[in-house]
């Protein structure tokens, strides 16, 4: 029986003991951790969610101080609660904070903060979890894995080649332009983030935009949302279908397209568009056959994965991502993962997509548990 206390932040925490056992055991306590939660915990599943926060929904907090969702309310939603705004609404990241923590509490998900789970192993038939600081072993009969698609900055090897004298940093340490020392600024990463910033600093400090063109979509289509249109067909387009693929590669070689920020909002903000930063000279970067001269970098060159704490054979592959189907691992048994980019829809890592990918896996581990 599962000893059950109250954080000061309303989600469920546990009495430690030496060994711990679960039917399942969810890591991760983001968007896609609780949308498993709440399918396993329809499903009378014995779990729990480990989080590394502090709060539920702090991986938000620490975003950037203006950064809005690009689905309107109507599609960033997890199972069972809607969003609570008007339907149009783009919520920024505080809502959507305050959104993950109110679902926690509201669906009572057993959710342990403060867990960082350092090692997953095999344990003879169960898995293993250990958590840094804890000399609690955590054993479960399955694990979901639900770190989410952001794990590790990626920044350019080029970065280390620039002169100490830029101040450079990612855009998951990018909080506001005030924040940066005075004078001109290089974003780097010509996608929604680095858009989104690029505009934001624009107002108080010249830029430059470094990146290949990603296409732009308008914000709204024959009088609606954009994603009135998108949505059905980010649903129905599998990831392995040939819609899917064709769709997928294109973003995987030029980037997501721009959603609501045509060229001509970026040219009339004053924003340089210039190439891709492809070397070094006299500690600069150099940009296409442009020599920029920034006081500030900011690299929105997305993230890697990092499941270096994963120590079950055959669940990463060697280009460092998971090895699944649909998000089942397809070499170690009773291994999940939700929340990963293009999972199997088209919005899998998306607030409002995450669901049907996390009943689908909560339903696995339902039939192998009854089998």
């Amino acid at each position: 029986m599962r000893q059950k206390t109250v954080t000061a932040h309303g989600a469920r925490a546990f009495a430690p003991s030496r060994v711990e056992r679960f039917e399942t055991v969810v890591i991760g306590g983001g968007q896609a951790g609780l949308a498993v939660g709440y399918h396993l915990a329809a499903r009378d599943n014995d779990f729990i969610i480990l989080s590394d926060e502090k709060r539920v929904g702090d991986n938000w907090r620490r975003r950037w101080d203006s950064l809005r969702l690009f689905t309107p309310a109507r599609y960033s939603g997890l199972p069972a609660t809607p969003f609570p705004a008007p339907q149009n609404h783009l919520a920024d990241k505080d809502e959507v904070a305050d959104y993950l923590e109110r679902y926690a509490e509201r669906h009572e998900l057993p959710v342990r903060l403060g867990s960082r789970v350092s090692r997953l192993s095999r344990n003879g038939e169960r898995f293993a979890i250990e958590v840094d600081g804890s000399a609690t072993t955590i054993e479960a009969d399955s694990v979901v894995v639900a770190t989410g698609a952001f794990q590790r900055a990626r920044v350019p090897a080029v970065a280390t080649e620039l002169s100490c004298e830029i101040h450079q940093l990612h855009s998951s340490e990018y909080r506001n332009p005030f924040a940066l020392p005075d004078g001109p600024a290089l974003v780097v990463g010509a996608g929604n983030s680095g858009a989104q910033i690029a505009l934001e600093l624009a107002r108080f400090r010249k830029v430059w935009l470094a990146g290949r063109e990603t296409g732009h979509l308008p914000r709204r289509v024959a009088g609606r949302d954009v994603f009135d249109w998108l949505w059905p067909l980010m649903r129905v387009a599998h990831a392995d279908t040939r819609l899917g693929r064709r769709i997928r590669g294109r973003v995987e070689r030029g980037g997501d397209a721009l959603i609501g920020i045509p060229e001509k909002e970026l040219r009339s903000a004053g924003i340089t568009r210039v190439g891709r930063v492809e070397r070094e000279c006299g500690g600069l970067p150099v940009c296409g056959r442009n020599v920029i001269t920034p006081a500030v970098i900011v690299w929105c060159t997305g993230y890697r994965p990092d499941y270096s704490w994963i120590d079950v054979p055959g669940a990463i592959g060697g280009d460092g991502f998971p090895m699944h189907r649909k998000g089942a691992s397809t070499s170690a048994a009773n291994l999940f993962f939700v929340g990963l980019r293009f999972q199997h829809r088209l919005n899998s890592s998306l607030i409002g997509g995450v669901g049907d990918d996390a009943a689908f896996v909560a339903e696995c581990i339902a039939r192998r548990a009854e089998g």
